[in-house]
């Protein structure tokens, strides 16, 4: 991976959704607004600062660059383009979540 790049594994669930009444909503339906995304950071680039292996990221899916690596699709981002980060490694009063 180049510079700031962030390697995030796919859910592939993450395409239905359910509503709050049970209805299952396919991932081919457009929605009116957009939706952000949250996914696993499997690698990082040299230069990513904020970001580590094993945090949990916001980001909008349609600004993403999918990749197959060895039968399994990841997506490529930069990392400014993360809204936010959850990660365990903070202190424990912490909330874990920062923008």
């Amino acid at each position: 991976m180049l510079h700031d790049r962030v390697l995030v594994e796919v859910d592939p669930e993450e395409g239905e959704r359910r509503s709050s009444g049970g209805i299952v909503i396919p991932a081919t339906a457009a929605m009116g607004a957009q939706r952000l995304a949250w996914s696993r950071v499997v690698a990082v680039g040299p230069h990513a600062r904020a970001v580590e292996a094993g945090d949990r990221v916001l980001f909008d899916p349609a600004e993403k660059a999918e990749v197959e690596v060895q039968g399994e699709t990841y997506v490529v981002l930069r990392e400014r383009d993360v809204h936010a980060v959850a990660a365990e490694r903070l202190e424990p009063e912490s909330t874990g979540l920062y923008l």
